[in-house]
C-alpha cells in the first residue's frame, strides 16, 4: 500500500519521509505526509521555536480532517545528523529561499540518503539542476514545488533537473498522488517551472496596465476576480479556449498580442508601482501596499438570487 513499507515478518510499516526545514512550509508539507498515515522526521535547529511549529501542524492537520494524534507520528530534530536516513523513503527540503543555503543541505544528503531514495527540493525559483549542482547522485534529486498554504492547495509541481532520472519523477508524482495532490509534471527544468511562469505573465500585463493608465490597480484586480478568474477553478486557460473555440483565439490573439507587454525587467517601467525606497520589489509584508489600501472586499447580499450566487 502507498505509504506503508514491510517491516518484520512482513508486517506493515508507516513509510517515512524526512522534510529538511520546518518553516511554514515545512510544517505543512509535514501535515500532508503525516494526513496520509506516513510517519515524519523534520529538522528545525531552532529548539525554541518547536513548539509553535507543533503547533502549526497541529492546526494544519484539523484543516485536513485528520486527527490530532497524528502529530504523534512526527520526530522534531535538530540536526541532519540525527534523522536517520536508513528507513526514509523520500526527503523534501524547505529550507529558506537562498541557494547557498540549499546546496549546502544537498552536498550533505547527497553522501547521508541511502541510494535509490528520490531527494526533492520546494524551492520556488531556483533550478533543481543548479542547486544539485556537483553532487555525485544528482540523478535522483527533483523539485517538488508546493504552493502556500501547502496543506490546501492541491497542486504540486514535479519538476524535471536537466540530469534527473525520469523514474524519479515517476515515483514523486506518484507518492504525491498518494496522498490526496495533484502532481504537475514539468519536463524541463527553467527559471519559475510552470505556474508561476504563467502567473507573472499576467502579473507583467496587470502592472503595465497601470503604467499606461488603461486601468487603475482596484479595477486591474476586478477584472481578474470578476471575469476569467472566476472560471480558472473549472476550466485551465487551455481548456477555456478549447471551449470557446480555437478560431476565435488566434483571431483575439492576432489583434491583442502585438499590444501586449514584453518588459524583461519588474523595475524598469514599472518603477513607480514599487516602493521608493528600493529599485527592486520586496515581500508585500515589508512593503505594505503599493499606491492604494488594501483591497475591500465588496458587499454583497446574504439573500442569493440564484444559483450558482456568481451570477447574481
Amino acid at each position: 500500500m502507498a505509504g506503508e513499507t514491510s517491516g518484520p515478518a512482513g508486517q506493515a510499516v508507516p513509510s517515512k519521509a524526512a522534510v529538511i526545514g520546518f518553516g511554514l512550509m515545512g510544517c505543512d508539507i509535514a501535515a500532508i505526509f503525516l494526513a496520509g498515515g506516513w510517519r515524519v522526521t523534520a529538522v528545525e535547529p531552532d529548539r525554541a521555536s518547536w513548539p509553535a511549529r507543533l503547533d502549526r501542524v497541529a492546526a494544519s492537520l484539523s484543516q485536513l480532517g485528520a486527527g490530532a494524534a497524528r502529530v504523534e507520528a512526527l520526530d522534531l530534530v535538530a540536526s541532519l545528523e540525527d534523522v536517520g536516513f536508513g528507513d526514509v523513503a523520500v526527503v523534501v527540503e524547505a529550507v529558506p529561499e537562498r541557494l547557498e543555503m540549499k546546496r549546502a543541505v544537498f552536498a550533505a544528503l547527497d553522501t547521508m540518503v541511502p541510494a535509490g531514495v528520490p531527494i526533492a527540493s520546494n524551492a520556488s525559483g531556483f533550478r533543481i539542476t543548479d542547486i544539485s549542482e556537483g553532487c555525485a547522485t544528482r540523478e535522483r534529486m527533483a523539485n517538488l514545488h508546493f504552493f502556500l498554504p501547502a496543506h490546501l492547495v492541491p497542486g504540486v509541481e514535479v519538476v524535471r533537473g536537466e540530469h534527473t532520472d525520469p523514474a524519479v519523477c515517476d515515483r514523486l508524482a506518484e507518492i504525491m498522488e498518494s496522498l490526496g495532490r495533484v502532481a504537475i509534471r514539468v519536463a524541463r527544468d527553467v527559471p519559475g517551472f510552470l505556474a508561476n511562469r504563467i502567473q507573472h505573465a499576467m502579473v507583467r500585463e496587470a502592472f503595465n496596465a497601470i503604467d499606461e493608465g488603461l486601468a487603475s490597480a482596484e479595477d486591474v484586480d476586478k477584472a481578474v476576480r470578476y471575469t476569467f478568474g472566476m472560471r480558472l477553478m473549472g476550466a485551465g486557460p487551455i481548456l477555456q479556449k478549447e471551449l470557446a473555440g480555437l478560431e476565435t483565439q488566434l483571431a483575439a490573439a492576432t489583434t491583442i498580442y502585438p499590444s501586449l507587454s514584453t518588459r524583461d525587467s519588474p523595475d524598469r517601467r514599472c518603477a513607480s508601482w514599487w516602493p521608493k525606497a528600493s529599485s527592486a520589489p520586496r515581500p508585500a509584508r515589508a512593503s505594505g501596499p503599493g499606491r492604494r489600501r488594501a483591497p475591500r472586499p465588496p458587499r454583497r447580499s446574504t439573500k442569493r438570487c440564484c444559483s450558482p450566487p456568481w451570477r447574481c
